[in-house]
């Protein structure tokens, strides 16, 4: 661990990004060339103070979760990124967890659907990062380690992880994870773990994964139409699109009105008041 070489490492790496890079105004009277301190604080969830001793060189030995956020605030590559952790002295991340180095041209594809609510997840329903307006439509994702980051775990084990969807919808959903899912295992080496240990910890815990398990079904999840219930603006009917990386290991997706709705009016206004008042994450 050299906390004194990862200071000056993330000062670098944060004087190279323009504040449009990720986001955020320009601004008038800006005296540093790359981002604030303050700035990248905010984008990674951490505290100024806490940040600040970070680059100073100082304060106590970053979380893997801390050094994950930072990385993807300061959009640093995989060797910047795996640079990082050696740095800070904690193991390189296991892909296909929450720390997974999100593909480039997912994070570039992301950073262009200004308007659009977006967001990159593993092929295990890992959330990994969104835009702005996914985090106003789908509420932000608190940060989960092992079987409770993936979505999917949470749908069949935490009741409250399906109140963003209509009830009548929810079988529908729960057969469509189901079949995703035997996709992604099958497509993970035998030796990797973590999804089969997954589908094991499912099974145990779940009756309805179970029965759905049982029938073999299999389908890679591209499109499919959802109603999402916002307590600002009520329910909005959405086509959710999927664009897979070459591997199948991530995909980001996207989410686009339904014609002859007024989800377009309702994205509009998620648009104008941003994330006050989200659902959960």
């Amino acid at each position: 661990m050299d906390l004194t070489e990862l200071g000056a490492f993330l000062s670098s790496r944060r004087a190279r990004i323009r504040p449009g890079d990720v986001g955020l105004p320009l601004g008038p009277r800006r005296r540093v060339p790359g981002l604030r301190r303050d700035e990248v604080a905010q984008l990674a969830g951490a505290s100024v103070e806490y940040y600040i001793e970070l680059e100073r060189g100082a304060g106590s030995q970053p979380s893997e979760q801390m050094i994950a956020a930072l990385a993807r605030a300061l959009r640093l590559s995989r060797d910047e990124r795996d640079h990082l952790y050696h740095l800070a002295g904690r193991p390189l991340p296991r892909e296909g967890g929450p720390a997974s180095h999100v593909h480039p041209g997912m994070r570039d594809l992301l950073d262009r659907l200004d308007g659009t609510p977006a967001r990159v997840i593993t092929d295990i329903h890992v959330p990994l990062v969104q835009n702005t307006m996914a985090r106003a439509l789908l509420g932000d994702f608190a940060p989960r380690t092992g079987m409770a980051a993936s979505f999917v775990h949470r749908w069949f084990t935490d009741p409250s992880a399906r109140d963003i969807y209509p009830e009548e919808d929810h079988p529908r959903h729960s057969r469509s994870f189901a079949a995703d899912l035997r996709a992604a295992v099958a497509r993970r080496d035998a030796k990797d773990r973590e999804a089969a240990d997954l589908v094991a910890d499912l099974l145990d815990r779940s009756g309805e994964f179970a029965e759905l398990w049982a029938r073999h079904d299999v389908a890679v999840r591209r499109d499919d139409r959802k109603r999402i219930r916002h307590p600002r603006v009520g329910e909005i009917e959405l086509n959710c699109l999927h664009l897979l990386s070459e591997d199948g290991r991530q995909r980001l997706l996207w989410f686009s009105p339904v014609p002859d709705t007024d989800s377009a009016e309702k994205l509009e206004l998620l648009r104008v008041i941003g994330t006050q008042e989200l659902l959960p994450g």
